[in-house]
């Protein structure tokens, strides 16, 4: 296989698609996780919102300082 002038065997082409196959792969599975955490935790703050945690927090911590 030539690339850019340059010869390239077939079988470290292929080695370098097997990498960057890889590294794609770990990239992708990064991505999703750090989605996966990210709709988690706001679900979490939706989910006390709805609570009222942060009122009663509002109202029976904070003003009691102010």
């Amino acid at each position: 296989m030539e690339v850019y002038g340059l010869m390239i065997p077939l079988w470290a082409f292929f080695i370098i698609a097997v990498i960057a196959v890889f590294v794609v792969w770990k990239l992708i599975k990064f991505a999703i996780k750090l989605l996966i955490i990210t709709v988690v935790f706001f679900a979490i703050l939706i989910g006390l919102d709805i609570l009222g945690v942060f009122n009663w927090i509002n109202n029976n911590i904070i003003s009691i300082f102010l």
